[in-house]
């Protein structure tokens, strides 16, 4: 399969995905478990992109190291309730500082 056939197919899926959308019933898009789930879908995939982004090495393996103390300090800040740009700054600060040590 060459490129521009894998960008076509692509494009052709994501046009599919958009015209289902409107062609669904709105009946079944009221429904108590679909608006649970549509409200928390975003949740789990921004969750799953960090965890990924956070824990991935180069190569594909798995790491520890300054990204997921950044992380870790994150959520702790979040949990303290912290202002968003504060929580931002914690992270960067900390995978920052231990790169600096050289660990990460």
């Amino acid at each position: 399969m060459t490129l521009w056939t894998t960008v076509l197919l692509a494009s052709g899926l994501a046009f599919a995905l958009k015209f289902l959308g409107y062609v669904v019933p709105h009946q079944l898009l009221d429904g108590v478990v679909v608006s649970r789930v549509t409200a928390m879908l975003p949740v789990a995939l921004l969750s799953a992109l960090v965890a990924v982004q956070t824990l991935t090495a180069a190569g594909g393996g798995l790491t520890v190291d300054a990204r997921a103390a950044g992380l870790a300090v994150a959520v702790t800040a979040l949990l303290l309730r912290a202002p968003f740009l504060v929580v931002v700054i914690l992270a960067a600060a900390t995978a920052a500082t231990l790169r600096a040590l050289g660990w990460g």
